[in-house]
């Protein structure tokens, strides 16, 4: 469905190293020097999840084909940028484009590697990159107001309801306070997102760490999370380190590294499962003898859009969805089991799919 995690950052952060672990390629340079990455590279993973492993293993699937998102690798913002600093302009309008922000903060100390600012302070640049976003969105929204102010003193009512979002947003952000605080009804969701508001993405922080602190962490990430806890966003520990050099070895090696090092599983992992809770996403599968598939919708889809994410002729002509809960298709050991135990249910146009589902859809040609 093509959602996006932009990832962001000052300047020798590890964002870059990060990005090539995840992708699994060198396509973005690592170079210690600031806009190393003058384009946004773009690479889709894999979401990792162990049930579809275990779903194709019942149906005995022939191929098995996870869900993924899409991480953009953006070049590193510095004070200035809303201004247009270091290309600030450029980076700002490739974050616009994306639908969530993995915010790599530097958590570790080494003299060889070269700070933007000149220390290690994790708070500190994360308010430097949020000033920025806050002040691009300040600058954005205040030449809008004018125009709309017009319009909504006549019989506008679409600008009189921009305008409103508008004024709220600009409430919160005169105190320094980002966009995503503002309090919005269901109804104002779709027409606030279109505002393109930069500081109004929700936040995943990538806590970069040395080697020896990939587990638990350490002081610095631990400032993160409190930060992270407190304004309602999520935080990751990885070491960008550690993940690019598991990249770069086949699956068996991977398993007896992560092992020596005792990790239970890749940090980026953590990192993509993360960016994918973050976005409000649940998956879905379907399952046979050619393939078990993973599908990717927002938490809240009805059935017939979520048959349209596989095509939308099944949207159009959807008439029913046989679905199996994943704990119940496990348990029976797949569907013929489901069906006998009665634990195959018929699903009409308002079914909400949840987390986990097994689908098959009955659509008219």
């Amino acid at each position: 469905m093509g959602f996006k995690c932009g990832i962001v950052g000052l300047p020798n952060v590890g964002k870059s190293t990060l990005f090539n672990a995840l992708t699994q390629t060198a396509a973005a340079q690592a170079a210690n020097y600031p806009f190393c990455t003058i384009e946004p590279n773009v690479g889709d993973v894999a979401v990792p999840d162990a049930r579809l492993d275990s779903l194709a293993g019942i149906a005995a699937s022939a191929q098995i084909i996870p869900t993924r998102l899409t991480f953009v690798d953006i070049a590193g913002l510095v004070r200035g940028a809303s201004k247009g600093e270091g290309l600030g302009n450029q980076f700002l309008a490739n974050i616009r484009e994306c639908d969530a922000i993995a915010h790599v903060v530097r958590c570790f100390e080494d003299g060889d590697v070269t700070h933007v600012e000149g220390r290690i302070d994790p708070l500190a640049d994360i308010e430097t990159v949020e000033t920025e976003l806050m002040l691009a969105d300040l600058e954005s929204l205040e030449k809008r107001v004018v125009a709309l102010e017009k319009k909504a003193r006549g019989a506008d009512k679409e600008a009189k309801e921009q305008l409103d979002l508008i004024q709220r947003a600009l409430v919160l952000l005169r105190e320094g306070q980002p966009a995503r605080l503002v309090e919005l009804k269901p109804e104002e969701e779709r027409s606030f997102r279109l505002l393109g508001l930069l500081s109004a993405k929700p936040v995943l922080y990538v806590c970069n760490v040395e080697e020896a602190s990939a587990h638990d962490g350490n002081t610095q990430s631990a400032k993160v999370f409190e930060r992270a806890a407190a304004e309602g966003a999520k935080a990751v520990v990885v070491s960008a380190k550690i993940e690019s050099e598991i990249a770069v070895l086949p699956a068996d090696e991977q398993r007896d590294y992560l092992e020596a090092i005792e990790l239970d599983e890749p940090g980026l992992n953590r990192v993509i499962r993360a960016g994918y809770e973050l976005l409000g996403l649940v998956t879905y599968f379907t399952v046979g003898p050619k393939e078990a598939r993973a599908w990717t919708i927002t938490r809240g889809t009805r059935a017939p859009q979520a048959a349209g994410v596989i095509h939308t002729d099944f949207e159009k002509g959807f008439i029913r969805a046989e679905t199996i809960a994943y704990d119940d298709y496990v348990g029976l050991k797949g569907e013929a089991g489901a069906r006998d135990a009665g634990k195959l249910r018929l699903e009409g146009k308002d079914y909400v799919v949840a987390d986990g589902d097994v689908l098959h859809f009955r659509f008219a040609n």
